[in-house]
C-alpha cells in the first residue's frame, strides 16, 4: 500500500519524503502528543532518530499503526497483548488461527468480568435496598455490612 493513512495532513508525495512531526501523527491518529510518546516508551511504536537540526520525521505507517493500538484498546486488549499482536501482525509466518485464539481468551475474559461486574450490582442493590436512607451514618446497614465483610448475593 503506497498510500499515505487516512487523514494525514499535506501533500501525500512531500510526507512519504520528510515524514511527519509527532504533532502530525497525533492529529491524524486521533490522540495526544503524549499518547504517542507513551507508546513509543511502551515500545508499540518506533521513536525515529533525531536528526542534528529539526525534529524527529515519523512514518505515514505509524498513524495505522496507533490507531490499530487504539481500536485494539478499545476491545479491552492491554498493552502487552497488543505488542503481541503487533507482532504476529508482522510475522508472515504466522496463521489467523493465532489471532483468533487470542480474540476468544479476551472473549473470554470479558466475559468472567461482566459476571464479576453482575455479582457487584447484585451485592450493592441488595446493601442499598436494606438502608432507610435516614439516621447516623453509624447505623448505617451498608457501612456495616462493608466493615464485616458481609456477602450479599
Amino acid at each position: 500500500m503506497n498510500r499515505p493513512a487516512e487523514g494525514i495532513p499535506g501533500d501525500a508525495e512531500k510526507d512519504r519524503r520528510t515524514g511527519l512531526t509527532i504533532g502530525q501523527v497525533a492529529r491524524a491518529a486521533g490522540v495526544g502528543v503524549e499518547t504517542v510518546r507513551f507508546y513509543e516508551r511502551k515500545g508499540l511504536i518506533e521513536q525515529p532518530e533525531k536528526p542534528m537540526f529539526g525534529r524527529r520525521s515519523y512514518p505515514p505507517e505509524t498513524v495505522a499503526r496507533i490507531r490499530f493500538i487504539r481500536r485494539a484498546k478499545e476491545l479491552g486488549f492491554t498493552l502487552k497483548e497488543i505488542a503481541e499482536l503487533l507482532e504476529l501482525r508482522m510475522d508472515p509466518g504466522k496463521s489467523c488461527a493465532e489471532v483468533r485464539a487470542r480474540a476468544l481468551a479476551k472473549t473470554a475474559d470479558i466475559d468472567r468480568k461482566i459476571e464479576t461486574l453482575g455479582r457487584m450490582r447484585r451485592a450493592l442493590a441488595d446493601l442499598a435496598s436494606a438502608c432507610r436512607g435516614r439516621g447516623p451514618t453509624i447505623d448505617c446497614p451498608i457501612l456495616e455490612a462493608m466493615e464485616e465483610g458481609e456477602e450479599h448475593e
